[in-house]
Order: C-alpha cells, then sequence, then structure tokens
C-alpha cells in the first residue's frame, strides 16, 4: 500500500492518500480521520460512514467537501 501526501495551495499537507495494488484508495484528513474511500472493482466512491457518494473516483474531491469531512466544525 503506498500513502502519498495531499497538499493545499499553500503547500501545507491537507490529508493523505493510501491506494493499494487494485486501484482502492482510502482518503484521510490531516488529522488521519478517513474521509472517503474508492472501491475500483464497484468504481463507487463512499464517505466515513459508508453511504455512497458517486460513481467513479472523487475520493479526494471529498476531503474539500466540508460536509464529507468528519473534522469540519460548523
Amino acid at each position: 500500500m503506498s500513502r502519498d501526501a495531499i497538499r493545499g495551495f499553500g503547500g501545507k499537507i491537507i490529508g493523505w492518500m493510501e491506494t493499494d495494488n487494485k486501484g482502492n484508495m482510502i482518503i484521510r484528513n490531516f488529522y488521519g480521520q478517513i474521509v472517503s474511500k474508492y472501491d475500483a472493482q464497484l468504481d463507487v466512491t463512499r464517505d466515513f460512514y459508508g453511504r455512497q457518494l458517486t460513481h467513479g473516483n472523487t475520493a479526494v474531491a471529498q476531503l474539500y467537501n466540508p460536509e464529507s469531512n468528519p473534522s469540519y466544525n460548523k
């Protein structure tokens, strides 16, 4: 499993992308909390509750979506 940093506009790390050899992805925020998961076999992105969000890979985009991010404070 590879782990890559996701950086914001200022170069600051805002999250992490973990990818396995099958193409499945887990996106974590800066604090290590799971924001979204992508299942390559089903071609589905799910949120941290396991709810299906979209068809296709939009896992990294969910890091920027306040409603999908468990560390977002309203």
